[in-house]
């Protein structure tokens, strides 16, 4: 197995090597680099377009995830099932059916959040991509009643929102993207919103909570695609200065002269926005927290990233004392925006490896006993056996599945494929199957129509996509259960999981599938 691979070609910058069939593993370069290559792969490309190909391409339409293999992922990692019993429900055939499986679950410390699904779906914030897509992953998510994450910087982006005395007064696109979900609430799941180093010099949480009505807030330490803060391309100039002038630091700077004559001659094209690095402490922490339940937030949040082992056991223990209503960690490789390439493949601790320190933190503080929150894992991710592992790797402090690229991809194709029936232009394959509208292409409209009546007539077709995705999820998690014998997601333990590999057995403590059951075998056949 390759753990680096030697990335120096990929579809996320739009490289590619000259031999593909012939790469030198360490470098990714060519075997042979010949003198007369235009520059297809990324160190060719840098020649020519230099720090445009740190970063994924094209911004706005696309997102991008780490292809690094890792040593342990949760592939190493088997669900065991059994024939013997049932977990929260009688033992009878009749009645311990999948269907009877319970995924609803809470999170929160003294005000409960109750969730239909165990899936938070994490920060996304300022990305062309995420705002494209909104009404689909806010709809989407409120009916299927499970938290959405509004990520940072969403004010401080807003082309028409209004800033007076370096706070914010007025944003369209938060109040857009806050009243989408509340329109649908139906009684499971929140809107949250994050916060970084400029949302909080912009009282972001000011504006959310006394203008917006917003109850549950997160604050932001990084994620899993990368260890500096956020950053976006900049189409134009004006965009430009305008976000200089918020306070943002942006490259180059566009209110240099040689940077400006460089624009209107066409060799600058772009512009990059970035945030500053936040600096953690426990008082400045403990003193946030305080001030934010002050201003009127039901539910605090935290949400941190991959980074090394000391800063999740900072995370853990301040979750701990603050009792945050959730942790989110965020496993190394994920991304939905513009994280560098490079980073995204090589920094922090990947999903497995920090999920099972996690777990041993955790058991630290419950022995002292200290408050224990409720955490959500994030980090690559997207179907069901992937959150039965998740669930229970760390179980039982893991209560939800974190989860972005997925049901953002599940928004975009159901707006695709609502577009083809808008247009009459239903491709063949889909609509020989399956039918030329909405209600035949959806499998879930039916189940829509029966909870929302006339309403769901007005469900666009890219929160179909997103609500289609979740039921998917939802069987698939109830029929891997079931075959466990845990009809709630409370019987979920480690003991579900077996190591195919020793390394995986090393890792996270799960024993090694020829060894595990041996003292129960022992009694069934001594």
């Amino acid at each position: 197995m390759s753990y680096s691979n030697g990335i120096n070609a990929s579809a996320a910058t739009l490289t590619k090597n000259r031999t593909p069939g012939n790469v030198c593993s360490s470098s990714g370069l060519c075997a042979t680099c010949i003198d007369g290559c235009p520059g297809l792969c990324e160190v060719g490309k840098s020649a020519y377009r230099g720090r445009e190909l740190i970063y994924p391409q094209p911004f706005g339409s696309t997102t991008s995830a780490s292809q690094k293999e890792y040593p342990v992922d949760l592939s190493h990692l088997n669900i065991m099932g059994t024939a013997v019993g049932a977990h929260g429900i009688e033992a009878d055939s009749d009645k311990a059916t999948f269907p009877a499986v319970n995924l609803e679950t809470e999170i929160g410390s003294t005000n409960t959040i109750k969730l239909k699904l165990p899936i938070v779906i994490p920060g996304l914030g300022s990305t062309q991509v995420a705002k494209d897509n909104w009404e689909g992953l806010a709809i989407g998510a409120a009916i299927s009643g499970i938290v959405l994450t509004i990520g940072e910087n969403v004010c401080g982006m807003d082309p028409d929102g209004e800033i007076k005395n370096g706070r914010v007064v007025k944003s369209p696109d938060m109040a857009r993207r806050v009243k989408l979900f509340q329109e649908w609430y139906n009684g499971y799941g929140a809107i949250v919103v994050q916060f970084n180093v400029e949302d909080t010099r912009l009282g972001v949480a000011e504006y959310v909570i006394n203008e917006l009505g917003v109850e549950a807030v997160e604050i932001k330490w990084g994620q899993g695609a990368k260890d500096i803060g956020g950053e976006v391309k900049l189409p134009s100039l004006e965009r430009a200065q305008q976000l200089k002038s918020r306070g943002y630091i942006v490259f180059p700077d566009p209110e240099n002269t040689n940077v400006q004559q460089s624009y209107a001659q066409g060799s600058v094209k772009e512009f990059e926005r970035h945030s500053r690095i936040g600096m953690v402490d426990e008082e400045s922490f403990m003193a946030r927290v305080a001030e934010l339940r002050s201003l009127g937030a039901k539910h605090v949040m935290l949400k941190t990233g991959a980074y090394r082992p000391a800063d999740l056991a900072r995370a853990v223990k301040f979750a701990s004392l603050a009792k945050i209503d959730l942790l989110t960690i965020d496993g190394a490789g994920g991304g939905t925006g513009m994280s560098p390439w490079r980073m995204m493949n090589e920094w922090g601790v990947p999903t497995v490896y920090l999920e099972s320190l996690l777990y041993q933190y955790m058991e630290r503080i419950k022995a002292k006993g200290m408050y224990v929150p409720k955490v959500a894992v994030a980090g690559g991710f997207s179907l069901e056996d992937h959150m039965y592992k998740g669930l229970a790797l760390a179980a039982p402090y893991v209560k939800a599945i974190g989860m972005a690229r997925a049901p953002l991809a599940a928004a975009m194709v159901g707006k695709t494929i609502g577009n083809y029936v808008k247009e009459g232009k239903v491709p063949a394959d889909i609509a020989k199957r399956y039918g030329n509208t909405v209600e035949q292409i959806f499998t879930a409209n039916t189940a829509l129509k029966q909870q929302y009546g006339e309403d769901a007539a007005r469900i666009p077709a890219t929160a179909m996509g997103v609500y289609t995705y979740f039921d998917r999820l939802a069987v698939g998690l109830q029929q891997l259960m079931c075959g466990a014998r845990k009809f709630s997601l409370d019987y979920i333990t480690r003991d579900d999981l077996a190591s195919i590999t020793r390394e995986a057995a090393d890792v996270t403590g799960i024993p090694y599938i020829m060894d595990l059951d041996a003292e129960e075998v022992e009694k069934i056949l001594g």
